[in-house]
């Protein structure tokens, strides 16, 4: 997410010919060599036959990945005399071994790095021209060929075959479209769990569903991002930068709806914090950053993996260490977790069917440890449905209605926490609920009786009062009344009742 500028210079000596590439690349990167030979005879713009050095600035950052290509050629014709005044410009795209520029992952964050960094004028391949020029301040130009861009360089580029656009398939050239937005009218009954899901819409709040199969806990959560506004400017840059990152798309436009991972339970902790070979990249936290990440059967995901989320959830950000090097990447998302209540998913209400032994039972909460429990905002048991709900033909509010009601909940949020910086109640730190926002003593009263019988803890005292923010958000209130403590208390002790 941090770009570094990278300087590329070469030099053409007096010996025999070689290829030599400084500056700490990677087997990727070194592979280079022998494809820009190619990529330059092809085009028309053949490289010296001299020895070339190419030295990549600075020399102590590890390089990796084939986005060098094109300032690595331009760099070598530039010192043969080939090109001119392209020092300035930051070329970023793979080479073809026929002359073609071929897109490459990261291009946005690479671009912010460069317009931050006063070098406004970029160069990169035609597929990634959408994608760079989202970045504002930048003055994008955008190639197909080598010899394209030679040319626009002062070079003469003789007769050569140009390549054929039509081959251009790939992965790489697909933009991925977005998948449809369920509707909450879908939902039959439920009325306390859509409750639940709204005030999380509202706050950005954590949510916890527990119940039996079938009593829709899945389809709720699949429904939450049709309820949350679109991502402002900023937050839909840095979504935008991330799964640029990923590589799982090419980006053409802004990301405005907040994503949605659903990670398989058997998901590995690298896949879900973030890693790989060389430089971490991110992960499904990473790339529910301003958006959900649902874990399913929370409790049947690897116990390091439910732990690993601990750190993120309270600072918003992950830092990887690796012995290549360290990666930071954000990772403000609202975790949703749905469970059974036992193994078998029979102990609910009465439980009189469930086959589970106490022992079992306890086994399989005790994989959810206290504290991740504890930073979960909210925790709603979810019914089964009953036939009046199912069957009654009853119509449920769609999406579009408690869309615009949190939406209107956001704004209320912003306009009482600009002066901190702040956007939603999730972020709002303690401090600032115990002094400028602290509510009479009469208003808290059920939450600090709860704190002195320790059924909350301090992290929790501060959660049910973000949670009463909302509540009173979304009815329009200025500030929370005791009813609004009360209810956001019941949300946080339902599962630890159950």
């Amino acid at each position: 997410m941090n770009g570094h500028i990278v300087e590329v210079e070469a030099d053409i000596g007096q010996t025999l010919p070689a290829f030599v590439l400084l500056g700490l690349p990677d087997a990727s990167l070194n592979e280079a060599k022998d494809r820009i030979r190619a990529a330059a005879r092809n085009a028309g713009v053949p490289l010296s036959r001299r020895k070339i050095t190419v030295n990549l600035i600075p020399a102590s950052l590890p390089k990796r990945g084939s986005a060098f290509d094109l300032a690595i050629v331009m760099s070598a014709l530039a010192a043969a005399g080939d090109v001119r005044g392209c020092g300035s410009t930051v070329f970023i795209a793979e080479l073809g071994l026929d002359g073609q520029l071929r897109p490459v992952h990261g291009v946005l964050p690479a671009v912010m790095a460069a317009v931050d960094a006063g070098h406004h004028r970029i160069v990169v391949a035609e597929e990634n021209e959408a994608e760079a020029a989202l970045v504002p301040a930048a003055e994008v130009r955008a190639f197909q060929t080598l010899a394209d861009v030679a040319v626009a360089f002062g070079a003469e580029v003789g007769d050569v075959d140009r390549p054929d656009p039509s081959i251009r398939t790939g992965a790489m050239t697909r933009v991925l479209p977005s998948a449809p937005l369920k509707d909450l009218s879908d939902i039959a009954g439920q009325q306390e769990a859509r409750f639940a899901l709204e005030i999380a819409a509202a706050g950005a709040h954590h949510l916890l569903m527990m119940g039996p199969p079938g009593a829709g806990k899945t389809m709720l959560a699949e429904r939450l991002p049709g309820i949350l506004p679109d991502l402002e400017d900023d937050h839909a840059m840095e979504v935008t930068a991330i799964h640029s990152l990923s590589g799982d798309r090419l980006c053409a436009e802004l990301v405005r709806k907040p994503p949605f991972e659903s990670p398989h339970h058997t998901a590995t902790p690298a896949s879900i914090i973030g890693g790989g070979s060389g430089i971490p990249r991110p992960g499904a936290a990473s790339r529910a950053h301003r958006g959900i990440l649902f874990l399913d059967e929370a409790p049947e995901y690897e116990r390091r993996v439910l732990e690993a989320l601990r750190e993120p959830l309270e600072s918003g950000c992950l830092v990887l260490h690796r012995a290549s090097g360290t990666a930071s990447y954000p990772a403000r998302f609202q975790l949703v977790l749905a469970l059974n209540p036992c193994p078998c998913g029979l102990a609910n209400g009465k439980g009189i069917d469930c086959l589970c032994t106490a022992q079992q039972r306890r086994r399989y909460f005790n994989r959810l440890s206290g504290p991740l429990l504890d930073r979960v905002d909210l925790q709603v048991v979810v019914q089964r449905v009953s036939l009046a709900d199912y069957a009654g033909g009853t119509s449920a509010e769609t999406s579009a209605v408690v869309a615009a009601r949190v939406a209107g909940a956001r704004a209320a949020q912003r306009s009482r926490l600009r002066r901190w910086n702040y956007t939603t109640n999730s972020e709002v730190q303690g401090r600032i609920l115990r002094g400028d926002l602290a509510l009479p003593r009469k208003v808290t009263a059920s939450l600090d009786k709860a704190l002195d019988r320790s059924l909350v803890s301090a992290r929790g005292w501060d959660r049910v009062l973000r949670v009463a923010w909302t509540i009173s958000d979304l009815a329009g209130r200025d500030t929370p009344e005791a009813d609004d403590v009360v209810t956001a208390l019941g949300f946080r002790l339902q599962e630890s009742a159950q």
